[in-house]
This record gives structure tokens, C-alpha cells and sequence, in this order.
């Protein structure tokens, strides 16, 4: 017999709203083509990251024991040719995947989480306490992103927590922008008053009313983070601001540069890790567009 609405418990209704709401979401997101080639792409790319340690191993950025010549055109042997020092270029690819993926990943999480916590307090208070932020984040837009990660990166240890801190601070104020704008579309809605007329403070509204009204605008932007964020990576990388002891895509186009493969025409030290970079940022702005259309910001209504 099917359990009534009536005796269902809260918990168990929520989880059945959201079983709901989930279904609509894939519902409208199969309907973009672009959106579900973005996916599988993304789908590949991170199976490839996860099994890189079984596919190529982890000795495959050792320079000691590399199997090749250096600067080997592709063949049998190298599909994709080795770099100066031998080593075999599909491997690093595959190997430098995990390092893009996770401090663009990493990255766009803290920008976005930044972002959303200046937008939904600066959007819910108000006052002063808004117009300094605000004015902060103005400060933030109009300066250059790459600059000041630049500077970040250059003042403090090379790592990758660094990387991903520089793209981090950075990089956030078009999201509390974005956040500030329908925090304040919620807040002039009847049940937040209703909400403060009953006793609801300040995290209550917050968290409980405003936060899941925004969070689609925070999920489309949270995507759309992730491909300016592994472009970043790859910029600071490649300018020697990255972490010197690990393989990313940024790092091989480095390797390439100082190698000189630009004036001798070694295109294949240049062209597998820049278009491995082309196509995971195109893959998460194809998905980002598809849940900007799916997740409507103005509170999820259908466009």
C-alpha cells in the first residue's frame, strides 16, 4: 500500500521534494544537446584522471628513467612524441589531468563560496556593513583577475594550495554580485517576513530561506567557475608560477616553452596539453550554460 502524503514525516517529505526537483532538473537538462556533449566530455575527462595512476603509472614524470629520446616525433611507440627529456607525452597528459581538474575544481569551489557568503550578507543586511563590501568587490571587478593572482602567487610558497588560493580570492566578485542581486529578490518576499515576524534571526533566514532560493544561481556559476579557473591554472603554470614538482597541462606548456619547441616546430609538445585545456574548459562552459537554462536564478522557474 502506498504511504499518504499525511503520513509521511517532514524529513521524509523534504527527501521526497528533492527527489522531485532532481528529476525536473535532469528532465530540462537532457533537452540541451550542447549540455549533454559537455557532460560525457566532463565524464571522460574525470575517468581518465582516476585511473591515470593504473593506465600510465606514477613513475611517468620521472625524468631518470624515461623511455624515450627527448623531442621524439609521435609514433607507434609514442602516439603523441615525448618531450625534452623522453618522456613519453600521453602519459604526462593523462597525468597532468588530475592536477588541472582538482586546482580548477578546488578553486571555483572557493571563489564561489566567497562569493555566495559576501552576496547573501551583503544582500540580507544592508546598511553599511553592504556598502563597504560592495565598494570592496567594485575594487576586486575592476581590477585585473590575472594581476593580482599573479601577485598573490608570487609572494607566497610554490605549491599548489597557493595556486589555488591566488584563483580563489580573486576571482569571487562577479559571484557575490550575482548573489547580492536575487538575495535582495528574496528578501522582498512575503515569507521572509513572515519569517521574522515569527522569531527567525539572521542565520535562520540565511540558511534556511534565503540560501536555498540561490543556490541554482550559485550551482550554474559554480560551473561556469570551473573552466576560467583551470585557464588560470594553466596561465599561472605556465608564466613558472606553479608548483614545479607536479605535472599539469599548464606546467607541460612551460616544459615546452623553455624547451624552445615553439621556434623548432615541435607542435606536438605544444598541441595535446593546450587542447586538452581547450576542451575540459569548453566541456564545463557547455554544462554551465545547460544548468543556467535548466536552473532558472530567478528561483528555478523554467525559462
Amino acid at each position: 500500500m502506498t504511504t499518504s502524503v499525511a503520513q509521511l514525516s517532514p524529513r521524509a517529505l523534504a527527501r521526497q521534494r528533492r527527489r522531485r526537483a532532481a528529476a525536473r532538473f535532469w528532465q530540462r537538462y537532457r533537452t540541451h544537446r550542447a549540455g549533454l556533449v559537455g557532460l560525457a566530455a566532463l565524464v571522460l575527462f574525470a575517468l581518465i584522471a582516476l585511473t591515470a595512476p593504473l593506465t600510465v603509472g606514477s613513475d611517468v614524470s620521472s625524468v631518470t628513467d624515461a623511455p624515450g629520446a627527448p623531442l621524439e616525433a609521435p609514433s607507434g611507440q609514442f602516439p603523441l612524441g615525448t618531450d625534452q627529456f623522453g618522456r613519453n607525452l600521453l602519459g604526462l597528459v593523462i597525468w597532468g589531468s588530475r592536477v588541472s581538474l582538482l586546482v580548477g575544481l578546488l578553486a571555483a569551489v572557493l571563489s564561489v563560496a566567497i562569493g555566495a557568503v559576501v552576496g547573501i550578507t551583503a544582500g540580507h543586511f544592508r546598511g553599511a556593513y553592504a556598502t563597504v563590501s560592495m565598494r570592496i568587490t567594485d575594487w576586486f571587478l575592476v581590477m585585473p583577475t590575472l594581476v593580482l593572482a599573479i601577485a598573490l602567487a608570487t609572494v607566497m610558497s610554490r605549491s599548489l594550495g597557493t595556486v589555488i588560493l591566488a584563483i580563489g580570492v580573486t576571482s569571487w566578485p562577479t559571484t557575490a554580485r550575482l548573489v547580492r542581486a536575487q538575495t535582495l529578490a528574496v528578501q522582498s518576499r512575503p515569507y521572509i517576513e513572515r519569517a521574522k515576524a515569527l522569531g527567525g534571526g539572521h542565520w535562520h533566514i540565511m540558511t534556511r530561506h534565503v540560501l536555498p532560493n540561490v543556490m541554482p544561481l550559485v550551482l550554474a556559476q559554480s560551473t561556469l567557475m570551473v573552466s576560467s579557473s583551470i585557464l588560470s591554472e594553466a596561465t599561472l603554470a605556465f608564466l613558472g608560477l606553479g608548483d614545479p614538482t607536479v605535472v599539469s597541462w599548464g606546467g607541460l606548456l612551460q616544459d615546452a616553452r623553455e624547451a624552445g619547441a615553439v621556434s623548432a616546430g615541435d607542435w606536438w609538445y605544444l598541441v595535446p596539453p593546450g587542447t586538452a585545456i581547450a576542451l575540459v574548459a569548453l566541456s564545463f562552459t557547455l554544462c554551465g550554460r545547460a544548468v543556467e537554462s535548466a536552473l532558472n536564478p530567478r528561483l528555478g522557474v523554467s525559462r
